[in-house]
């Protein structure tokens, strides 16, 4: 049994990690046009109450069965118990009973499965429908997050090596300590094809629509930054000295990153943008992600960087190659997860082939990048084309051009009205203050 100490450190970082949630709203909503703020936030809020849900009825269970190196999926039961069981005085356990600690890992796990999900929405802001979205986010959330969560994060070790796990981790030993596989490649990678799949937005041209709100971008920066740490770090289930190495990478890779990017656009277009240093740091985070207990600090700087740069470059790309990725999901998440997972197996400690002179290390992330970024893609590419070809995934081009928000939820981020007015049904009614 894990210790209280233990069990609250996890309690700590799940809030934290839930809390990024309502960042990248602000991070996101800050990037759009003004007229579709309301539409991009809800995005992230009804990925919380939708995924959140389906993670207590059967997400957790699919992620986390039992007999992992059994099954391709696995499924036991709700939160690990049997249904039947339940409806059983004699068979009953109470979930308060112990010191809580699977509970709350149940509920940290949790967390995970919510922002993955809502990554995905900045690849279809300002066009997209929030119930096609969440139709999308179901079917995603099911067959893509819930295996893929379970074949790298279900996994048993035993005096330092894997016993027993999902089939990434056990069979092809990928390294991924807190989801630059899992959460990062499989939303990147769905990014891109849902982006595909609904098409671009009207008059789809660099510089189209500048961010509405930069002071917006920079607090969900911000907040994304502060539950990193609990992502990262709480990801290794105690307070120990693999989770204060988390800690610090965790610091020293966005920093590095937030200067490359920083410089990139300093040579490159002239002047360095606020929307640019913040768009560095979470490439910083995406990429330190899987590797942030793997690396000695110098090298987690280094993998800064580098992948600073490097993403600075794959969002130009969506320009040349004609796929309309909104706020740049496929060049900040599925390239810094990609270029992240693939560091561990040139630098990581005591595995690295800078180390070992061995590829081998390198050969298994490159494998289960493959795995779950194809995966993830085609899961994803099915399923918006299913929801855009029965329900209905983008809004008409007459209300994208207006902006979605009133049309979509009937609210407007900014009121264009006298601040003496007050919203009350449908109606704007004045009202003396």
């Amino acid at each position: 049994m894990q210790s209280d100490s233990t069990v609250a450190f996890l309690i700590i970082c799940s809030a934290m990690v839930l809390f990024m949630t309502p960042g990248l709203a602000f991070f996101y909503g800050g990037l759009v046009r003004a007229s579709s703020v309301v539409s991009m936030m809800m995005m992230s809020f009804g990925s919380v109450g939708l995924v959140g849900t389906l993670w207590v009825v059967y997400g957790y269970a699919m992620s986390f069965a039992g007999a992992t190196n059994a099954g391709f999926i696995g499924l036991d039961g709700i939160f690990g118990l049997d249904p039947a069981k339940l409806l059983l005085a004699s068979s009953y356990q109470s979930a308060s009973d112990g010191n809580g600690f699977d509970l709350v890992f149940a509920g940290f796990q949790g967390t995970f499965a919510i922002i993955t999900v809502a990554l995905i929405s900045g690849a279809i802001a300002d066009r997209a429908r929030f119930g096609g979205w969440m139709i999308f986010a179901a079917l995603w959330a099911t067959f893509a997050y819930f295996p893929i969560a379970g074949w790298v994060f279900n996994f048993t070790v035993e005096e330092g090596a894997v016993v027993d796990g999902g089939f990434l981790v056990f069979n092809f030993g990928l390294m991924d300590f807190a989801g630059g596989t899992v959460v990062e490649v499989a939303s990147g990678a769905a990014a891109l094809a849902v982006a595909l799949v609904v098409g671009r937005r009207f008059g789809f041209a660099k510089g189209m629509h500048a961010p509405h709100n930069v002071p917006l971008t920079l607090i969900g920066a911000a907040i994304l930054w502060f539950g990193w740490f609990g992502f990262n770090a709480g990801s290794q289930l105690a307070a120990d000295g693999t989770a204060a190495l988390a800690f610090v990478n965790t610091l020293v890779a966005p920093v590095g990153a937030l200067i490359s990017w920083s410089l990139y656009e300093r040579f490159t277009v002239g002047k360095p943008t606020a929307v640019g240093a913040a768009s560095g740091a979470v490439s910083g985070l995406v990429a330190i992600t899987p590797s942030c207990a793997y690396l000695h600090p110098v090298w987690a700087l280094v993998l800064g960087l580098l992948v600073g740069t490097i993403c600075a470059l794959a969002v130009e790309l969506k320009w040349k190659l004609g796929f309309d990725d909104s706020l740049d999901v496929v060049g900040i998440h599925l390239v810094g997860g990609i270029v992240g997972t693939l560091f561990i197996g040139l630098a990581g400690e005591k595995v690295g082939l800078f180390f070992t002179g061995d590829p081998t290390q390198l050969g298994r992330q490159a494998a289960g990048v493959a795995i779950v970024g194809i995966w993830s893609f085609s899961v994803a590419w099915l399923s918006a084309m299913l929801v855009q070809k029965t329900f209905g995934f983008r809004v008409k081009s007459t209300d994208e051009i207006a902006g979605v928000d009133r049309v979509i939820h009937g609210e407007t981020a900014y009121s264009e009205t006298d601040p003496r007015w007050t919203w009350r049904g449908s109606n704007y009614i004045a009202e003396p203050r």
